[in-house]
């Protein structure tokens, strides 16, 4: 296969801290030899193992970019033992966007991968992360939100692995992460995810969801904050677990939820008006009306109700108020444990 026309002004192998791009070459109408310029920042310490943290894969997702563009200008290389790689906007033009595909393309980049490097420029991305940056890295975590589609409880995520060494080495940096729930997640497809790249590659990967709406909150970039230091304590690359404002704060509990099949979401089967039933972390028995979708176009008909397929709790819904045919309503997941405390530094397996 032929090499990727992206090329990284930063040194992986070269101890303290580098800001700088990855130069992917762009011919455009405004450019003609232009590029897409992603930022990215390389924190190394000596030996030890790399973590790859990420933001942006859909540019309208917010808590990412936010935390990991805070973590960039902060993080010392004293603070490291190893390599930290952050990418805060991993799909560039998407964000500068504010739309979860590309402007270029309308790739979605996470469903681009394992990519193409003489592909449209969302495969070129792809295929470097997957031939340049997963290679190196040990503990992979890529943070997302709901984006302006949807809204989520704050919760950190993995999948079910076949292998079962490995998904114990993900649930532990996804507890440690530390959110206020924790989620073993269903994806209805998983074809061209970087989770599954990462996960296929046998890397620790850990995933977010921690709010959605197409902006970010106070608390969800907390959660995100404290989530990020977590999740670099656990696979032993930071050497502290928190700031001194992040000590002060009460110890945390994690919920545990799982999505076990499909009848976790519920899809809407027509356009129209959404009125939500349940809120965000509300409890659901089966049989309850979750939504209701209002016809939009004439006065005096019915709505349409929605009601959940299983008991448990509302982690998702659609956000805003208008929904159409084929859409997500809503998310009910299985509530496992309650309660789980948070770990305060203590290492993840390691990958072997």
């Amino acid at each position: 296969m032929r090499a990727s026309p992206i090329s990284a002004t930063v040194e992986f192998d070269v101890d303290g801290v580098q800001h700088g791009f990855l130069k992917l070459p762009h011919s455009h109408d405004a450019s003609a030899w232009g590029a897409v310029m992603i930022p990215i920042t390389v924190v190394r310490n000596g030996d030890g193992p790399t973590a790859l943290l990420t933001g942006g894969n859909h540019g309208d997702e917010y808590e990412g970019p936010i935390v990991l563009s805070k973590l960039a200008s902060t993080l010392q290389a004293s603070e490291v033992k190893g390599r930290v790689i952050i990418v805060p906007f991993m799909n560039y033009p998407a964000f500068r966007a504010g739309s979860r595909t590309s402007p270029i393309d309308r790739g979605n980049l996470n469903r681009s991968f394992p990519g193409k490097p003489d592909g449209t420029v969302t495969e070129k991305i792809a295929d470097y992360f997957q031939r340049y940056l997963l290679p190196l890295a040990d503990y992979v975590l890529d943070l997302h939100a709901g984006g302006r589609t949807l809204d989520f409880v704050p919760f950190a995520a993995v999948h079910v692995l076949k292998d079962a060494q490995q998904q114990s080495r993900c649930e532990a940096a996804m507890r440690a992460f530390g959110a206020p729930y924790s989620m073993r997640m269903l994806e209805l497809d998983s074809v061209g995810l970087f989770d599954t790249a990462v996960e296929e590659a046998g890397k620790v990967f850990v995933s977010t969801e921690l709010g959605g709406g197409g902006t970010a909150t106070v608390a969800s970039v907390a959660v995100a904050e404290r989530g990020v230091r977590g999740f670099l304590a656990s696979a032993g690359v930071l050497a502290s677990l928190a700031s001194r404002d992040d000590q002060a704060l009460p110890p945390r509990t994690t919920t545990l939820l799982d999505m076990p099949d499909g009848t976790c979401y519920t899809t809407s089967e027509h356009d129209g008006l959404l009125e939500l039933c349940k809120d965000l972390g509300d409890s659901v028995e089966a049989g309850d009306v979750i939504a209701r979708v209002h016809d939009a176009t004439r006065t005096g008909a019915r709505p349409v109700e929605y009601r959940a397929r299983r008991s448990g709790l509302l982690a998702a819904r659609h956000f805003p108020g208008l929904v159409r045919i084929g859409d997500t309503v809503a998310v009910v997941a299985d509530i496992v444990e309650r309660g789980i405390p948070v770990a305060t530094g203590k290492r993840a397996a390691t990958t072997g």
